[in-house]
This record gives C-alpha cells, structure tokens and sequence, in this order.
C-alpha cells in the first residue's frame, strides 16, 4: 500500500510523488515528557512540530490574520497562493474530462482522484483496521476514528470535529452562510454535497448503481439503504420494542407508532 508522505533526515514531510514538501506540518500528539521540553511545541494549543519550519508554518494559524478574500464566496486566506488555488474552484472551465463518465474537473488531480471511482483502486490502507482509501485526505481523516482526535472546535458553541469540512461546515449554522447557488433555480446552500444533491432534481442524474439488480439511485445514502434489501442487514434499533430496520428514515417512520399510540393512551385516561 501506499504511503502517504515520507519523513527526511532533518525532520521536514515530503510525499513520496515526486519529492515535494507537504504544505501541512508534520504534527505528534502533545502529552509526554519530550514532548513538554520540545522548543518547537506550540504554546498556545500543544500541538508539537519537528522542526522550526513546521512550527513557523503553524504559528502563522494563530498570528496572522486572513487578508486576501475570494470575491465570489467571500473565504478569506492568508497567503495570495492560497487564494489563487482556491479560485479555481469556482471557475467555469473545466479541462480535465473523465473518460469513462464525462464529467469534467478544474484540476488534473482531481480528475485522477475521481477515476478511482471507477477502477476502484484505494492505495491508502489503515494500518489498525485495514479499510482502504482512494485518497490519502480520506484516510487521515478515518484514522481520527481511532484516536478520538478532534482538532477543530467552534468558538461559538463548542462542538468538536475530526475535519475541517465538518467544522466549516457546522460554522454556517451559526452565521446562516450559503455560499453554493444552483444554476437552475437560484436556491442557495450551505453545503456544495447538498448542492450536488439538489441539482440532481433537475437533471435527473442517477450516478449509484446496485452492482446486484442495476437499480441506480441519485444519492449515495439511498444507494446504500438499498443494498440492505440484499444482504438482509438491519442496523438501526427501536429503544421502544427492539424492532430493527434497514434505514434511519424507516426507524424514524417507525417511531410515530409509539407515539400515536402513547397519545391516545393517556386521551383513553383522561376520559376514564
């Protein structure tokens, strides 16, 4: 399997396609006593860097303000690279088309990311559990399943993630943000997954296929629900009567039984 990044002599993070340094520090867990005399430890959040250019590059999330902000969603950043990287998101062009499915993508690697869906290659392997990843982002993000990590927490209310699209995310409940517009019918959304999602009411796209009966689903989660009428798996429990159920909106559906049925119990007692 492959790694993800490969740590040089003097301390510094490369990924192991074609040398380049990584832009993320290489970060431990703060906690041991090494760890409480390492001058290159954060005082501010505990995290602990290798090297005095990682520390510099973290010290920069605390001490310098974002100034350069993309005019189309209003995210601000730190560095201009950072800006012009992500202006290519909302760019109309799209030169790099999938084969296999036509869709097209703004930038080479994500167009090799996406054909991953197709040949389904995962590189990436968890070496507690074993589960495989497309993407190298997709792993590190699994492994806080195991080590509890939760590095991003909301100044307003908080709540911890274990990511920062999560924790973006979660931050437009809070400033009623909806930065993705649909083309079609001008609604806007917090979310660019709830976007993909709707847009699919216009165009009908129906992306997930059962590879057992070909039924095909626009939704990811519908396409999963479904696959339970094959295996039999009911993983959701009633707390009531103990009944069990392929899907949440099921359980959820089932609910409303006992509640109905509680309501007209105690209508039945104040009548008696």
């Amino acid at each position: 399997m492959r790694k993800c990044a490969s740590v040089k002599n003097d301390g510094s993070l490369y990924s192991n396609k074609r040398l380049m340094p990584l832009s993320l520090p290489l970060v431990r867990d703060a906690g041991s006593n090494e760890d409480e005399d390492n001058p290159y430890k954060c005082d501010r959040c505990g995290k602990v860097m290798t090297n005095f250019k990682n520390y510099k590059f973290h010290m920069k999330s605390h001490t310098v303000e974002k100034t350069f902000k993309c005019d189309t969603c209003g995210k601000m950043f730190r560095e201009s690279w950072d800006l012009n990287k992500h202006l290519v998101i909302h760019s109309i062009e799209k030169p790099f088309k999938c084969k296999v499915c036509g869709n097209g993508f703004n930038r080479r690697y994500n167009l090799d990311l996406h054909l991953r869906v197709h040949t389904g290659e995962k590189p990436y392997k968890c070496n507690i559990c074993d589960k495989s990843f497309s993407a190298c982002v997709n792993m590190k993000k699994h492994m806080r399943i195991h080590t509890g990590e939760k590095p991003y927490t909301c100044s307003d209310c908080g709540k911890e993630f274990a990511d920062s699209s999560s924790f973006k995310n979660h931050l437009r409940v809070h400033t009623g943000e909806k930065p993705f517009k649909c083309s079609h019918c001008k609604r806007k959304f917090a979310t660019r997954t709830t976007l993909t999602r709707h847009i699919r009411t216009h165009t009908g796209e129906k992306p997930y296929k059962c590879n057992v009966c070909e039924k095909v689903f626009a939704h990811r989660t519908d396409l999963k629900g479904h696959m339970r009428t094959h295996t039999g798996e009911k993983p959701y429990n009633c707390r009531t009567c103990g009944e069990q159920f392929s899907t949440w909106s099921k359980l959820h559906k089932h609910k409303n039984v006992h509640t109905i049925r509680l309501v007209l119990s105690c209508s039945l007692t104040d009548v008696l």
